[in-house]
């Protein structure tokens, strides 16, 4: 948890993850604002004004000057930063660092929205100062550096930045009633031994399960970074983002939008400082409303303590960037370091295991599942579904296992379990969930819904992967969680589903 000793003087510069829900904000204006752009449009010029009255604008003229200049009405790219800033570091004058980077291009010819994270720790050369991680460029030049080997990088132009402080995204979060997400794991971190680790290491203790997480935890969950890797946080990054913007409609972001100005003027920095660019801007925005979002994964490789990508692959994800379309395709994504790849979890190999009837790197499972679901049993009102297959080199992870409480946004308690199983690959977790709530808002708007051995699925997709699939039993509901990374294919995740046994 990251220490805010000053409430109320908060650091200028910004930290990492605000900057993702300011992007979300904007976001769900983008996806629904049609209904109402009219209205919103006669008000922007008091909007705007509450805006800059609360100190947003405020970058330098090197980093204006730094910008790629823009067609009124043209799209634009926004380039989100976060940094790692907190008030110590002002009053001992620390070295500052980029927490996230994210581009975001508005583009209403095209099928969707483009939203891309680049990882904190991509090896780049900076301009002037040789080669480094990029959010070294922060630290070095601040935003106008950034901008700079940004776009040297991916040779695109970058139109405005967006500066962003975690303060913050603490407050619109709460401000917006928090925010319901799958936690995939057990994340702990105190700084003492033995799960200490060092005072680099923001505290953190957050259990597995479905649960709303508010201000602070939301943070802590979003910015966590101690056991997994830079790939694995910006997956955490975009499952948070994804499930904020279709949890808070844009009937809530207009509704409230006096009080979410003030927050982001107040924990924003940005190039766009007057009423006239805050209103192209929107009317560009409300341009693109009828679009999708399409998340453009970075296609990174973890080498050592870079991330790297090469020439052909910065190439195409650039041009998947800037010519995004609806469903677009998933880049080449891999980590050496977990010994796997993304683009390896997208090979839908036809070959059948050893078991028989289970697809290639899957096993049938041991009698640990079985046994915790027992144990799950005796503490739930409701019958325990468990997996009867498992990923191969998987384990479950019982100390991270439970049954627990869960309150719907109207108060109302139900009962719920997570099993937690660990795969082979550094930070990838998937599971198992039970609850007697009826309508969880994971469980909103599935893709498909499929027959298999007698029962009902519903399939959930983020782009061509599967991400879950649930189904219903008695009156209680289940799913299977993919990977943050996607990386259990597709087959797998319907093999899991396929194969679970019950308790009681």
């Amino acid at each position: 948890m990251s220490t805010d000793p000053v409430d109320d003087r908060p650091p200028r510069l910004a930290l990492g993850m605000y900057k993702r829900f300011l992007l979300a904000a904007l976001v769900v204006v983008l996806a629904s604002a049609a209904t109402v752009a009219t209205a919103a449009l006669l008000e922007i010029k008091d909007d705007a004004d509450i805006f800059l009255g609360q100190g947003g604008g405020g970058l330098n003229k090197a980093t204006k000057d730094a910008l790629d200049d823009v067609d009124a009405g043209g799209p634009q790219t926004i380039l989100v930063l976060g940094s790692d800033q907190r008030w110590i570091d002002i009053k001992d004058k620390n070295p500052v660092r980029s927490d996230t980077i994210i581009l975001m291009r508005l583009d209403p010819d095209r099928g969707a929205t483009a939203v891309m994270s680049l990882p904190r720790d991509l090896k780049v050369r900076i301009p002037g100062h040789g080669t480094d991680k990029i959010n070294a460029a922060y630290a070095i030049g601040g935003p106008s550096l950034s901008v700079q080997t940004i776009r040297n990088l991916l040779h695109i132009p970058i139109n405005h930045v967006v500066n962003v402080n975690f303060g913050g995204f603490r407050r619109a979060v709460d401000r917006l009633g928090c925010v319901y997400t799958d936690v995939d794991r057990r994340y702990f971190n105190d700084n003492n031994p033995p799960y200490g680790g060092g005072p680099d290491y923001a505290t953190i203790n957050l259990r597995a399960g479905y649960q709303k997480l508010c201000g602070q935890d939301a943070l802590d969950f979003v910015r966590y970074r101690h056991f997994d890797t830079d790939l694995v946080r910006a997956a955490r990054q975009q499952q948070f983002l994804s499930d904020a913007k279709s949890q808070i409609g844009v009937g809530k972001i207009f509704s409230d939008r006096k009080a979410l100005l003030k927050i982001f003027g107040r924990y924003t920095q940005t190039d766009i400082n007057n009423s006239d660019a805050i209103l192209r801007l929107l009317k560009l925005a409300f341009e693109s409303a009828q679009k999708p979002v399409q998340e453009i994964p970075f296609p990174g490789d973890i080498t050592g303590d870079y991330v790297t990508a090469t020439p052909e692959h910065l190439r195409e994800v650039a041009h998947d960037f800037l010519n995004v379309t609806r469903g677009a395709s998933t880049p080449k994504q891999k980590s050496s370091a977990s010994g796997s790849s993304r683009s390896g979890s997208k090979r839908k190999s036809k070959k059948k295991s050893s078991s028989g009837t289970l697809p290639a790197g899957m096993q049938k499972a041991g009698t640990g599942a079985e046994d915790e679901a027992v144990e799950l049993a005796a503490k739930l009102p409701f019958a325990v579904y468990y997996p009867k297959a498992a990923l191969a080199g998987a384990s479950l992870q019982t100390d991270d296992s439970r049954a627990y409480d869960i309150y719907d946004r109207g108060g109302h308690k139900y009962r719920a379990y997570r099993m937690v199983i660990k795969t082979d690959d550094l930070g990838q977790y998937y599971g198992v969930t039970g609850m007697s709530w009826p309508g969880p808002p994971i469980l909103d708007d599935p893709s498909e819904r499929r027959q298999m051995v007698g029962r009902t699925y519903e399939l959930f997709y983020d782009g061509s992967h599967l991400r879950l699939v649930s189904w219903r039993s008695g009156k209680a509901v289940y799913w299977i969680s993919n990977t943050l990374s996607r990386t259990l294919s597709n087959q797998q995740m319907l093999a899991l589903a396929r194969s679970v046994g019950k308790i009681r």
